[in-house]
């Protein structure tokens, strides 16, 4: 039985390979990264942390190469967010990091946050 396209994930090839997520040796591909910002807000702050963050991530999803942006708010811990992006290249999560470094900048931020930011990058494997 073939596999269901819908179901296989996005294609990244025009082989076999390629077609189940796995880069074939002689085929060069780009792969996506991923970003998680963890965020800490004080308690008090988080219905005020919603509407700033609605605000910037508006931008942040219109921003070119971001594929994906979703907030995880910890069920036990509504003041602790995990901000998820992908983007299709480095390049362009460093522009945008250049982009909220300078015009972008979110100074209503830092009040509401009861510890700093913590942002990792994470490389997408074709494992």
């Amino acid at each position: 039985m073939a596999a269901d396209p819908a179901r296989a994930g996005p294609r990244r090839g025009g082989n076999e390979a390629g077609y189940l997520g796995i880069a074939a040796a002689t085929e060069e591909t780009t792969m996506p990264v991923t970003v998680i910002l963890e965020l800490k807000f004080k308690p008090d702050a988080v219905p005020q942390a919603r509407d700033v963050m609605g605000r910037a991530l508006r931008d942040t999803r219109a921003f070119a190469g971001n594929l994906r942006t979703d907030v995880l708010v910890d069920e036990d811990d509504h003041a602790h967010w995990l901000i998820y992006e992908l983007w299709d290249t480095v390049e362009h999560d460093e522009a945008y990091r250049a982009f909220r470094a300078g015009e972008g900048k979110l100074t209503d931020l830092p009040p509401l946050l009861a510890e700093p930011p913590v942002k990792k990058r994470y490389a997408t494997s074709d494992i």
